[in-house]
């Protein structure tokens, strides 16, 4: 969803279940309480050896702070939580207030009963279950469970049909950055759900996956010098492997869609496989990410009208992150100190990617979407792109004035609270991309 998302940790994989064995509620309670207060120290010192290294103490209070910024003042927590188990990890998630919106707080704790996870999200990851938009017609399709990749890296994924026997163009869907699953949840949201839905009512097949980070969260934080080709590149190439040779699919018009990073990362994608029919940019940036981190903690510092000094503490902590990514050599690629989540080989890989400079020298269609009310990846980019793209006549840019970064319509400024908001993918968006999709010549 975001290329500043405070859910950094997501260490724990597996099978869900209900009822553990042993209650972890009073440690979560009572992990939560050191939280909230403030001692982070004293809840660092509670983490496993794993967990110590990828968040140390001083990133902890950070991202306390920077809570703060992006949802407001801490009011309350509630007085109940829920458990759940993932393997041999309890989950304890709690729901907590800020002055501008709700969260839920996720520890995990191991069978010692150490902290083996920490992990924030906006509030409604337990809403009612998912209605299809008004534009979508489920009689018009159906969904097969399907696999993206092999052996460790295997991905759980849905291949999304229009109904009939013809072959279709297919749309592999590409997500932003963070742990996301198949319909790229944003709490009640779904829109890669909205997305499959909508194109196959049209006509047109759509593939989705659960993301690395997702589904193989352990494994990928243990790959020495990450880059968005582990995280992100290749499984999208093993999606492609997918549709290619599938009986429904007409693999000469085969196209990918990023949103956030995914849109970023549209260009490097699109050269390594130029024989895709096209590509979809959605709310993709333009400037490097350590640019816009800050500009999304000073926007949400001051979308309420005043900075507390919290917001200029956290302004001022990001733009030090800022600065020590932009101060990093090839000396520092072998590094595992992570700022702002990441290892400094993952910032040293983007170092010099200009997406849209990049696109300039694509051999295909490109469709460019994005939404003007969007904080995260601002209008100011997608400008960017109609720029650097003007002489291209095989570039189609569409921008919508009510929709957000999800393409969710909403009015005044955006903010996080907005996506705990039950909406869908506005119907126009759709349509925009099924209208330039049929429209592809074949490859």
């Amino acid at each position: 969803m975001s290329l500043l998302l405070f859910a950094l940790l997501l260490t724990q994989t597996g099978q869900v279940t209900q009822a553990p064995a042993r209650d972890a509620t009073p440690l979560g309670r009572a992990a939560l309480t050191l939280l909230t207060g403030g001692e982070f120290a004293k809840l660092h010192s509670q983490f496993t050896p794993q967990m110590i290294a990828a968040l140390p103490a001083s990133r902890l209070a950070m991202t306390w702070t920077a809570l703060e910024t992006q949802f407001g003042a801490f009011t309350s927590c509630a007085d109940t939580s829920r458990t759940v188990v993932v393997d041999d990890k309890r989950m304890v998630i709690t729901r907590c207030t800020f002055a501008r919106g709700a969260v839920d707080v996720q520890f995990a704790f191991d069978p010692a009963d150490k902290i083996s996870g920490l992990r924030v999200f906006p509030a409604g990851s337990t809403a009612p279950p998912y209605e299809p938009p008004p534009y979508a017609d489920p009689s018009r399709f159906t969904e097969h469970d399907v696999t993206v990749g092999t052996g460790q890296w295997a991905l759980p994924a849905t291949l999304t049909l229009p109904s009939g026997e013809g072959r279709v163009p297919v749309v592999i869907l590409v997500h932003g950055s963070g742990p996301h699953d198949r319909d790229q949840s944003i709490g009640p949201n779904k829109p890669f759900k909205d997305l499959a839905f909508g194109l196959a009512s049209r006509g047109i097949g759509v593939l989705r996956y659960e993301k690395r980070s997702k589904a193989h969260a352990g494994t990928l934080a243990g790959v020495a010098s990450l880059t968005v080709k582990e995280e992100v590149i290749d499984d999208v190439g093993a999606a492609i492997d997918v549709v290619r040779v599938h009986p429904r699919v007409d693999a000469r018009r085969i196209v990918v869609l990023g949103h956030s990073l995914g849109g970023t990362l549209v260009p490097r994608i699109a050269a390594g496989y130029p024989s895709l029919a096209g590509a979809i940019v959605m709310a993709g940036a333009a400037s490097p990410i350590d640019e816009l981190i800050v500009q999304q903690v000073r926007y949400l510092a001051r979308v309420d009208g005043a900075v507390s000094p919290e917001e200029e503490a956290a302004i001022a902590a990001m733009e030090k992150n800022a600065a020590a990514i932009r101060a990093l050599t090839s000396a520092d690629a072998a590094s595992p100190a992570k700022i702002v989540g990441a290892p400094a080989s993952y910032w040293l890989d983007l170092r010099g990617y200009d997406p849209p400079a990049a696109a300039r020298s694509l051999k295909m269609p490109l469709l460019v979407l994005q939404g003007e009310r969007d904080y995260q990846v601002p209008v100011s980019e997608f400008d960017r792109w109609k720029s650097a793209l003007a002489a291209r006549s095989d570039v189609t840019f569409h921008a919508y004035a009510a929709l957000n970064h999800l393409f969710m319509a909403g009015s005044g400024p955006s903010s996080p609270a907005e996506y705990s908001n039950r909406s869908h993918v506005a119907e126009p968006v759709i349509a925009d991309i099924a209208t330039w999709v049929r429209g592809l010549p074949a490859r």
